[in-house]
């Protein structure tokens, strides 16, 4: 498992996969993700420090995930990462969290004074419907404003049987407006029943991956370990 990388296109930073106790919606139907966890904290907190020992702060940016959201880190990887931020002139930093957390956010940011706090939010669709009824992501929210309210940057995911490349597009269209950065993530063979669909990603990677391929605010990931991080 790599858990340290360097991004050095568009927006240049390090990343670090780090271990909490776990995503406690685990509800999504295309995600696996969870799997990498532990319920001991201390035994987290060993391996994330090994982890963050290797952060330079060569870009002053900092992108941090872990498998389901920055609030099921434990507290002492919480204030290693706020140290790291201070010892290596760490000026931004990127978490990611589920939309269940979304009040907790502006009490992180406080914590955070200093830093410039970029909440990713796992959202992959602005399609009510098909993200409910089908990834059963948690999200019972369809106003995109009322979405975006807590985060700044977006996960999509791109690949699946029923999407078009219209559909896709006006997702990224919707994520551009309403958030700073947009993540398009292709979907991979994993151990759920959502499978990738071979037509999906032909439609994207024909339509709409040569539009927005060079976009410097969308990162698209056609591998789940294009950043470097994961297995």
């Amino acid at each position: 498992m790599d858990r340290y990388s360097v991004i050095r296109e568009k927006r240049k930073r390090e990343i670090v996969l780090l271990r909490g106790s776990g995503c406690k919606y685990k509800k999504c139907a295309f995600c696996d993700y969870y799997h990498d966890s532990n319920v001991d904290a201390a035994a987290n907190f060993a391996l994330n420090a090994a982890v963050l020992g290797r952060v330079t702060g060569e870009y002053g940016d900092l992108e941090v995930i872990n498998s389901g959201s920055v609030f099921e880190l434990d507290r002492d990887t919480i204030a290693l990462i706020k140290k790291v931020c201070r010892d290596k002139h760490i000026g931004t930093v990127h978490f990611e969290s589920h939309f269940m957390y979304a009040d907790k956010i502006p009490a992180l940011r406080r914590e955070f004074d200093g830093v410039a706090l970029k909440m990713k939010l796992g959202l992959e669709t602005f399609d009510y419907d098909y993200r409910e009824g089908v990834l059963c992501k948690g999200i019972r929210e369809r106003d995109p404003e009322k979405i975006a309210r807590h985060f700044d940057e977006a996960n999509f995911l791109f690949g699946l049987r029923g999407q078009t490349a219209a559909g896709m597009t006006e997702d990224i269209k919707l994520g551009l407006k309403y958030f700073e950065r947009i993540c398009i993530n292709i979907m991979c063979e994993n151990s759920t029943a959502v499978r990738p669909d071979a037509a999906a990603i032909a439609e994207f990677m024909q339509a709409v991956y040569p539009v927005y391929k060079d976009d410097p605010r969308i990162d698209i990931l056609i591998q789940n370990t294009d950043f470097g991080v994961g297995d």
